[in-house]
């Protein structure tokens, strides 16, 4: 059994992340156009008709933009923590009922062959969650939009083979940056987003032998750059207190805008 995901999209303009099996394709946000969407499944060599469902981690626009737009045209069902629903409904447009499905944080939903388990992620919307997939043996999480981690949230990044980690800015040039002073301390807070060196930390604590995989998402167009995030993560993991170095797996850096390459575990 197999498991396989790539980012269509991943940044601070839009996040749309593919996970599949040999039986279930799911989508994981949907915060560009449908037509964006519709464009990075074909690069896949899907179309929408072979999604079996949405889930949303937040209600910011940056994951939902496509989402309704998306659930009408493919009759795919919307799975979000009930606060989620209650924040992003409106923006989503009509949904058909049977298509407006509920997730709680650490309860296990599956899809076909795929398990799904919602975890609690510190950010500033309304319920937000990362999400655990496993299959047959196998594991990926998407755990992006979290201001700090903590032991609840690597217990939840714990034997992985793949993981998309949030690496959105570097310290010094949001510090430094044109933000006003108010959104830099929304981002650096313990409600906003990871730092390429918060990153590089969480990542020492969840490596381990079968871990094979490690996608950098959710960078900041502003506040980051592909090669310096790469850079001082691996750094982390090579310096840091763990058995590993950054060429014991396969670390790489998704695309803000293009399909990421395919990743199979």
């Amino acid at each position: 059994m197999r498991m396989e995901f790539c980012t269509i999209a991943s940044g601070s303009s839009g996040n749309c992340t593919y996970i599949g099996t040999d039986y279930t394709k799911i989508l994981i946000d949907a915060g560009i156009s449908g037509k964006k969407i519709e464009e990075g499944l074909a690069n896949l060599k899907l179309t929408g008709d072979k999604i079996d469902a949405l889930f949303i981690t937040h209600e910011h626009v940056d994951h939902i933009k496509g989402a309704g737009i998306l659930s009408r045209r493919f009759d795919i069902p919307i799975f979000a923590t009930p606060d989620t629903w209650a924040a992003m409904e409106e923006g989503l447009g009509r949904i058909a009922p049977s298509n407006k499905r509920i997730v709680y944080a650490d309860e296990v939903c599956a899809v076909n062959d795929l398990c799904v388990k919602p975890f609690r992620i510190p950010h500033d919307a309304a319920e937000p969650v990362g999400y655990r997939m496993e299959s047959g043996g196998k594991s990926i999480a998407i755990a992006t939009d979290l201001g700090v981690y903590s032991d609840y949230t690597v217990q939840n990044l714990t034997g992985l083979d793949a993981v998309l980690l949030e690496a959105n800015h570097d310290e010094n040039m949001l510090a430094v940056g044109p933000y006003p002073y108010p959104l830099k301390q929304r981002i650096a807070g313990a409600k906003g987003h990871l730092s390429n060196l918060a990153a590089g930390h969480l990542l020492c604590e969840i490596l381990h032998d079968n871990l094979q995989e490690v996608l950098l998402g959710h960078l900041s167009k502003e506040n980051n750059y592909e090669a310096l995030a790469f850079e001082t993560v691996a750094c982390e993991v090579t310096t840091g207190d763990n058995p590993y170095h950054s060429g014991d797996f396969h670390l790489a850096v998704a695309k803000r805008s293009e399909v990421s390459p395919l990743i199979e575990v």
